[in-house]
């Protein structure tokens, strides 16, 4: 759908004004989006995924473990689909972020995937520019992250950074100088970049980021040592099919969240670069950034 067909639908959570910024920049920061009941709940459960991490040594098909990990201090770097991993993000998934999704995408909604990714700070944690779509290339562009904030993310924090309006422009390839995936812009094309443009989105537990699969974005490293949670869940109108293998497929990809399953697919004429085949599995982008292998 086009955007004035989806703003043509009535909304169900955002405002007018709300989803017209979000066409016209490819982002949208709402505060005290989640019930701040929810938020100590999906806490709760995240901090005991954490505490689980301890008896893991190495990193497997749950726990993305970051350098330094240790029983003593543990550094969960990535929690892998946790829709599959807990009926709380599920729930959560599947309610008020499927509403807001569907204000965005349109009524017929599919859920695309989840990941809980964590930020320890020391200096190492900073994720390079790139935009979403490269990694799971679909039909057309509308797929979409919600970010959930579970604790406050303060400017020391590494929160989300946006460069407003880029998702109108150019998609860039995210392969290194040597070929192989880095999951980020190459140095020569940052240095294109405007970046004094860039928008900074700290803002209090149970806000959202919404940001479009074109934006260009970005996280500084985290100056504090708290662990900083943000938890993402991926969206996209049911009329965009992807045609490259999903990284880290869970069993809910492609479940219908609102609306019904297309049966005609939307072609957006726009060539997007292809990634590496993901077939036999993905482990995350701080791995490929960082120069490990990303495949499992």
């Amino acid at each position: 759908m086009t955007p004035d067909a989806v703003l043509a639908e009535p909304a169900r959570i955002l405002s007018r004004v709300q989803r017209e910024r979000y066409f016209e920049e490819g982002y949208l920061v709402v505060e005290g989006a989640v019930d701040p009941g929810w938020v100590t709940r999906l806490l709760a459960v995240t901090r005991d995924f954490v505490e689980r991490s301890r008896d893991w040594t190495s990193s497997d098909d749950v726990y993305d473990l970051a350098p330094g990990h240790d029983p003593l201090a543990p550094k969960l770097r990535r929690l892998r689909r946790p829709d599959e991993q807990h009926p709380l993000y599920w729930e959560l998934a599947t309610g008020l972020l499927a509403d807001i999704a569907a204000d965005l995408v349109g009524p017929d909604v599919v859920f695309h995937h989840s990941k809980l990714n964590f930020k320890w700070g020391g200096g190492e944690d900073r994720v390079e520019w790139h935009q979403d779509i490269q990694f799971y290339p679909h039909t057309n562009y509308s797929s979409l992250t919600i970010g959930t904030y579970l604790t406050d993310v303060g400017p020391e924090d590494g929160p989300l950074m946006v460069l407003p309006g880029s998702h109108e422009g150019p998609l860039y390839d995210l392969y290194g100088d040597d070929g192989h995936w880095a999951g980020c812009l190459k140095p020569a094309d940052v240095a294109t970049l405007d970046t004094s443009t860039a928008t900074t989105c700290p803002a209090p537990a149970g806000s959202i980021t919404i940001h479009n699969c074109r934006t260009l974005h970005a996280t500084a490293a985290t100056r504090t040592l708290t662990g900083r949670p943000l938890l993402l869940n991926c969206y996209n109108a049911a009329d965009a099919f992807p045609y490259t293998a999903v990284p880290d497929r869970s069993r809910n990809a492609g479940a219908v969240v609102r609306g019904a399953r297309a049966r005609m697919a939307h072609h957006d004429p726009r060539p997007c670069p292809i990634p590496p085949d993901w077939s036999d599995g993905y482990t995350s982008i701080f791995a490929a950034q960082v120069g490990e292998d990303p495949s499992v």
